[in-house]
């Protein structure tokens, strides 16, 4: 765990010349200050190493920047009147962190020439001794005007403070904002939330980004800064501990948001140093080192140092957001009082568009009515939220009941009552979440927030996701939906009991970062968590099964081979029956989006989906798999058969073709694929190579068909040319017929979009590959780096071996990166290694690739080959290349 701040001794304030030059700033001065500055950023530095408070730093470098400032303007200007300075931003606040801007104001009674080249050595010479200056020079009538215009510029007045300079100028400025005029309350508030809004909207309106900005993201500093600033326009309060005495914040409050933002400081204190600059951004290229700094350490592999300080920053930054909404609220709330009461039932008043408690008391004494408040707002349309004050006595009444919310059967009653609800609980869960009751209600759930894992393929919070995967669900029961989710709308107005797919959310990833299987432990919460809420034995093993097997259709798809009727029959064995699959297809598809929108795709819709109709085929009664091949491969081929004549082809031709087809071609192509390959070949007329591109096949995907002789090499300069070209591979199909000919299939999306490609980008691929294959030299990758991002999450590379009837199956689980097939194929090429079959699954960052293989004799690879190529591969694709 992370240490916290000791009480360290603070740099004492830098001396300056008592006798100050009236000439300006000598270049022997400069150099002393710029010496000075430089003395206390190290000692400033030092100090935070050895555990000084980050609040207590940037105060003491703002005032010694202060003493420095103040120095040079009595240098340049003297005592000079009708002239003041003052600083503004953080530095008016009297914050000054290790990179951040000086920012000041020069306030001016006429812009005399003379006072005008003073300033502008004055500022010259800050920049010279090594300060960041943001500065402005007005008068007070444009200082007005420019604050009526623009509530940043109001803004920023609230927080000058005077350096040096004409004292006559503060009451210029003291009139500006305190102005009734410029910017009345209703005016103000409006403003300060739509800048909120905006400024929200640019980092994807949450505070759980997997690079989050400490300043301006949601839940970073700038949002203490607004409540400051609302409190003191809107309730003329002096800072948050004055927000308490006007009733806007209880001293819980603000002992939470006191907490939260020393270490939101103490963050970017960090960061700063760490980058050398004014970084306001926890990018993966300082977050381990930010970590390491801070005192984290490894608890074991699923608890990271650097997952620890992650998780700090998103618990603290979600705690300022979620007060911060709450205290906007009773800003709205204060400037526009509620209407005549309604009541809602025994317990609960309406007013206007917000609900509240009838009793203060109420979530004291009944702690179930904390749940059923929330069940109450579903049942009330045209509701906004909660009032003020009950948003409060919500949280005053969590924080105080705790634990024991989750043995409480009456609160545990409720909450059944409300997962029953179905859907619509989804968004009451979402708002339960933002009050902590969940955690409350979800101990488990509560240890788990802000927790997230190092890689990109988890781009939210563990919380965060499974709020998400929660909101996908719900969409299953929007008509809306039906065109995107055809199937999973299907299933889910079949559920007869939505609350078991809901607790399966809810549990499916709650035990991340425990060590050990997340699967297994979550299992076991669940059996613990659905006894104590009085389900029906057979509806806990179907969530627990769900959460243990949560992984198991995605896995499934994406690593084996769904075709073959082998792998669906092992699948629906496990799973056993209908309703269960089609549970566990509605949470695999909202785990997914969930997880990341960038890892859904039309490819994956429908490889989960034709997984799912293949299952419910084999959960039949009447049917029992696995079937005869000899039956496999006659259905397919009487299917594409009919195609074919359908198109005018005739039947001769068409078996003559297939003479020289492989059996496999059969049992691993659907009858569509088979027809549309054999069409080309019949197009062709025997020209070769026949290289076919179909923008618009199977599952959502374009799909590529090479039909040329077999020779070596072949598969190695396909994948060159699609990394050329930036195709993405999702499967291929590499087959032989027995006279020598190739048979490959690829099935492919578009690197940049994950979707199948335009006719034009198919036909520049069969353009490009067919010059490609008659050429005798073969296509070398393209050079492309590695991203940033994906430089920060290299992994050594997993490969193994294993039996594969008369092949060798290669397995290799790595870290992604641009060409990396392309590559793969290439070290096969050199090793003299064939390759016949490759299933390809890339997630997120990681990618796990299986090749079946055999040497240039067709035989299984030996040990010693297995050791040449596994060197080789470790050489080219390890974490260290480029």
């Amino acid at each position: 765990m992370s240490p916290t701040p000791s009480s360290v001794a603070l740099p004492p304030l830098p001396r300056l010349p008592v006798a100050v030059p009236r000439s300006g700033v000598s270049a022997e001065a400069r150099r002393a200050l710029r010496q000075l500055l430089g003395d206390v950023d190290r000692a400033l530095a030092t100090a935070f190493r050895d555990g000084a408070d980050a609040s207590a730093l940037a105060r003491r470098r703002g005032e010694s920047v202060e003493r420095v400032v103040a120095h040079v303007w009595l240098a340049c200007l003297g005592e000079v009147g009708e002239t003041t300075l003052f600083a503004v931003g953080g530095f008016g606040r009297g914050l000054l962190f290790p990179y951040s801007d000086v920012d000041l104001l020069a306030l001016v009674k006429s812009p005399e020439p003379a006072r005008l080249r003073a300033l502008e050595q004055f500022f010259a010479t800050l920049w010279d001794i090594g300060l960041k200056v943001g500065h402005a020079v007005r008068d007070p009538a444009q200082c007005r005007a420019l604050a009526a215009q623009d509530a940043s510029v109001f803004t920023s007045l609230l927080d000058a403070r005077r350096l040096a300079g004409d004292p006559a100028f503060d009451a210029s400025l003291r009139a500006i904002v305190d102005d009734p005029v410029l910017w009345p309350p209703h005016e103000y508030l409006a403003a300060r939330l739509a800048e909120r809004d905006a400024r929200h909207a640019r980092y994807d309106d949450t505070a759980y980004n997997l690079e989050p900005n400490l300043k301006d993201g949601p839940g970073g500093l700038r949002t203490l800064d607004s409540l400051r600033w609302m409190g003191r326009r809107l309730a003329h309060a002096d800072g948050l501990g004055g927000m308490v005495a006007e009733g806007l914040l209880d001293p819980a409050e603000l002992a939470t948001l006191e907490q939260s933002e020393a270490t939101l400081r103490r963050y970017r204190y960090a960061l700063h140093l760490e980058a050398g600059r004014p970084e306001e951004r926890l990018l993966f290229d300082y977050q381990r080192a930010l970590a390491t700094r801070l005192g984290f350490e490894d608890e074991h592999e699923k608890n990271l140092g650097v997952e620890q300080f992650m998780q700090g920053y998103y618990r603290a930054a979600s705690q300022v957001e979620r007060l911060g909404v709450q205290v906007a609220e009773r800003f709205v709330e204060m400037l526009e009082p509620p209407g005549e009461a309604q009541p809602v039932g025994a317990e609960f008043l309406r007013y206007g568009s917000r609900l509240a408690a009838r009793d203060p008391q109420l979530f004291m004494q009944r702690p179930a009515a904390l749940v059923e408040i929330f069940i109450t707002r579903l049942d009330q349309p045209g509701l906004v939220g909660f009032s003020a004050d009950t948003m409060r006595r919500i949280h005053q009444a969590t924080a105080v009941h705790g634990d024991t919310l989750a043995d409480d059967d009456d609160v545990l009653a409720a909450f059944l009552r409300l997962l029953r609800r179905g859907a619509p609980a989804v968004e009451a869960l979402w708002r339960m979440n933002r009050h902590g009751l969940l955690a409350a209600i979800l101990p488990a759930f509560g240890k788990v927030f802000g927790r997230m894992q190092y890689d990109l393929f988890h781009v939210y919070t563990v919380d965060e996701h499974t709020l998400r995967v929660l909101r996908n669900m719900a969409r299953f029961a929007d008509p809306a939906a039906h065109r995107e989710f055809p199937l999973g709308c299907e299933i889910w107005v079949s559920l007869p009991k939505p609350e078991v797919l809901l607790l399966a959310a809810l549990f499916h990833d709650i035990a991340k970062g425990r060590g050990g299987d997340h699967s297994v432990l979550g299992e076991q919460d669940a059996r613990a968590f659905c006894s104590r809420l009085g389900l029906s034995p057979s509806d806990i093993e179907r969530v627990a099964w769900l959460v243990r097997w949560h992984l198991l259709m995605s896995t499934t798809a994406q690593r084996q081979d769904i075709t073959d009727p082998d792998v669906v029959h092992r699948f629906a064995e496990l799973v056993g029956e209908r309703e269960r699959l089609g549970q566990l297809y509605l949470l695999t598809i909202a785990d997914i989006i969930g997880t990341s929108p960038r890892l859904w795709n039309g490819w994956k819709d429908r490889l989960l989906s034709d997984l799912c109709v293949a299952t419910r085929y084999a959960l039949r009664s009447d049917v029992e798999l696995p079937r005869d091949i000899g039956v496999r491969v006659h259905e397919c081929s009487e299917y594409a058969l009919a195609l074919l004549m359908n198109e005018g082809y005739a039947e001769a031709d068409v078996v003559r073709i297939w003479a020289d087809f492989p059996q496999l071609s059969f049992l691993r192509h659907r009858p569509e694929q088979i027809a549309w390959q054999t069409g080309a070949i019949l197009l062709a007329k025997g020209a070769l190579p026949l290289v076919a591109v179909h923008p618009l096949s199977v599952r959502g995907s374009t799909e590529l068909f090479v039909y040329t002789p077999d020779r070596d090499g072949l598969f190695a300069t396909v994948t060159a040319v699609l990394d050329r070209l930036r195709f993405s591979v999702m499967e291929s199909r590499i087959l032989s017929s027995p006279t020598g000919m190739a048979l490959d299939t690829f099935l492919l999306l578009d690197a940049d979009s994950q979707q199948p490609v335009s006719t034009a980008r198919a036909e520049e691929l069969q353009q490009r590959l067919q010059r490609a294959l008659t050429q005798s030299a073969g296509v070398q990758p393209s050079k492309r780096g590695m991203s940033r991002h994906q430089k920060h999450f290299q992994m050594t590379p997993k490969i193994s071996f294993h039996a594969a009837g008369d092949r060798t199956q290669l397995a290799l689980v790595g870290t992604d990166r641009p060409g990396l097939l392309a590559a793969v194929a290439q070290i096969m090429l050199h090793a003299e290694v064939r390759v016949h079959d490759a299933r390809i699954a890339t997630f997120g960052e990681r990618v796990e690739d299986f090749f079946q293989l055999t040497d240039r004799h067709n035989a299984p690879l030996d040990a010693g080959m297995q050791e040449r190529l596994l060197q080789a591969l470790m050489e080219r694709i390890g974490p260290a290349q480029e």
